[in-house]
């Protein structure tokens, strides 16, 4: 089974949405929503998995995950 890199994933509510999104800021545009934070992070890690296939289809590079980029 292949591994899902571990990427730092944002989450957060939006209102205007009415659900909680889950955002991966080192993978462009890379960002999922559920219901529950639970959903949001296991719907991330279905995109997370959809971007690096399509980049890897495409040529585009890959980042490798840094850890923590952001501070609260």
């Amino acid at each position: 089974m292949k591994t899902i890199p571990r990427y730092e994933i944002v989450l957060y509510w939006s209102e205007a949405d009415d659900a909680f999104i889950a955002e991966v800021p080192e993978l462009a545009g890379c960002k999922a929503d559920g219901s529950t934070y639970e959903e949001a992070v296991a719907n991330a890690r279905v995109v997370i998995s959809d971007w690096i296939e399509t980049a890897e289809a495409i040529g585009r590079p890959i980042p490798e995950p840094r850890g923590k980029l952001m501070f609260a």
